[in-house]
């Protein structure tokens, strides 16, 4: 039997038949990571002693009755999160030696489901990149094309999956960074509604691991199915027990409709800053197409989605004002002065990241006022819509572009260039009102290449994405290993 890349699902099924053991899956994903990730670089920080030993103890305590949701399957954690015992870097070398003393919040609810962790999965460094790349661990490279980025900044996580390197994993998310890995690597991921899922321990290095909410930013999990998206997301969501926790618990209200043809959908393809793809554009047909199949009632317009050129600007402002201020950044006086000469004419997103650089407190609140509008413009659309198609980026993966100044990178499109962080403002949709979202394969470019679109749906209303997400799965096919993964398992051998 071939377990590999049968889904977490489908593996917990057959662990409580006894149809195979923790141990014997553990084995058969570490045998599988020696054999392929030397040409994938994913798993960065392997953990597999501990891996086996978890194993056994899963395998024990399902001999005694056990059952949890997660018990026995081996699944990755991003670089980013603290696992106690195992280095933080987050890709920065002058934190190479740095391990945390505890586990993060969700690292530990990870332990206490049972799942078995193989090892951490590669980041770019600081987290700020749209590819997965540092000095420290190497460059993670497209299971589909190795000359090709796996995204950023949970690429490590999404290579991992696609490659057969554990069941799930968990990443984070403030510029797609769960969604754009997965359009890439052709598996799924779902943005939570921003403050669903507790981000303590996801921290840059050596910062204390404090339950602080940073703006914009969640973390998530990734799978290969979407119904194992909606099992993992069970074990993560839930407040921080050392502030909100104390005072309340999470229910998720149940989706909006169970069936592809009672839902409400708009599809979206066109953005007025940044072309589609023809690629990513047939990605969006197909689900359209799959969705009027299905019987669901599809719009492409409607003069209820809030400006996506003003959203594309609050996003930006938002998302570069906060790094900026959460890491250091020598030549601030110098950002100043280049944004002081900007002409007031231009309403570029290059001009929009470069003000929000050096923003002030003021500007940040009056920013922030308008992305409340926008929040209260996305709950009048979701009172005639369940949910929002569109695309993720412009483009499948793309490739390696290591030039140390990204805002020197060009991203191409169809013969065409573009500033290479203008391709943020379809990830940057959802993020900035903090709505969640669900990225789905689609298919293949044209190229051989994996294209995802991602599944907007109302705040806190998460199982109305992650149930389309598993329809559109029935309709689509869902995922598909690459070519090279298909030699025999240890297990199959």
């Amino acid at each position: 039997m071939e377990w590999i890349f049968q889904t977490a699902e489908e593996l917990l099924a057959a662990l409580r038949a006894g149809e195979v053991s923790s141990v014997e899956l553990t084995d058969d994903a570490i045998a599988r990571i020696e054999r392929d990730d030397k040409a994938i670089n994913a798993i960065c920080v392997p953990d597999f002693d501990r891996a086996r030993a978890a194993a056994r103890n899963a395998d024990q305590a399902r001999a005694r009755g056990e059952d949890r949701p997660l018990l026995g399957i081996p699944v990755t954690v991003k670089e980013s999160y603290d696992v106690a015992g195992l280095p933080t870097t987050w890709g920065m070398p002058q934190f190479r030696d740095y391990a945390p003393a505890e586990d993060a919040v969700q690292v530990s609810r990870l332990k206490a489901a049972g799942a078995v962790i193989l090892g951490k999965t590669n980041v770019p460094l600081g987290l700020q990149d749209i590819q997965s790349f540092n000095e420290i661990y190497g460059t993670t490279n497209n299971p589909w094309d190795h000359d090709r980025t796996s995204g950023g900044s949970s690429g490590g996580s999404a290579a991992a999956l696609a490659s057969g390197f554990g069941a799930l994993s968990i990443g984070s998310d403030l510029a797609g960074s769960l969604r754009t890995p997965a359009h890439f690597c052709g598996v799924y991921a779902h943005k939570p509604t921003l403050g669903l899922a507790a981000t303590r321990g996801m921290v840059a290095p050596p910062g204390p691991a404090w339950p602080v909410d940073i703006d914009l930013a969640v973390v998530g999990p990734m799978a290969r199915s979407a119904h194992d998206l909606m099992l993992l997301l069970d074990v993560m969501a839930g407040p921080d027990p050392l502030t909100h926790g104390k005072g309340y618990d999470v229910t998720l209200p149940p989706a909006r409709h169970e069936q592809l043809g009672d839902f409400r959908v708009l599809v979206v393809d066109e953005h007025p800053l940044i072309p589609t793809g023809s690629a990513v554009r047939a990605g969006v047909n197909r689900v359209a197409d799959a969705l009027a199949d299905g019987g669901a009632r599809v719009e492409r317009r409607t003069p209820l989605l809030p400006d996506l050129t003003e959203a594309a600007m609050i996003y930006m402002q938002l998302l570069f004002s906060g790094s900026v201020a959460r890491f250091p950044v020598d030549a601030y006086e110098e950002l100043r002065t280049r944004a002081a000469a900007l002409s007031a004419d231009d309403q570029s997103l290059d001009a929009a990241r470069l003000r929000a650089m050096v923003f002030s407190h003021r500007d940040w609140i009056e920013t922030n006022n308008r992305r409340e509008i926008h929040r209260h413009g996305w709950r009048q659309l979701f009172a005639e819509f369940d949910a929002v198609v569109c695309p993720i980026t412009p483009t499948p993966a793309f490739p390696h572009d290591h030039n140390p100044n990204p805002l020197e990178r060009r991203l191409d499109i169809d013969g065409a260039t573009y500033p290479y962080f203008d391709q943020l403002a379809w990830a940057g949709l959802p993020t900035m009102p903090g709505l969640p979202a669900t990225a789905i394969p689609t298919g293949l470019s044209p190229e051989g290449l994996p294209v995802g679109v991602q599944l907007i749906g109302p705040m806190f209303e998460d199982r109305t994405p992650l149930r389309l997400a598993e329809l559109l799965e029935q309709k689509l096919g869902g995922f598909q290993p690459p070519s090279f993964t298909n030699q025999p398992s240890r297990l199959e051998a």
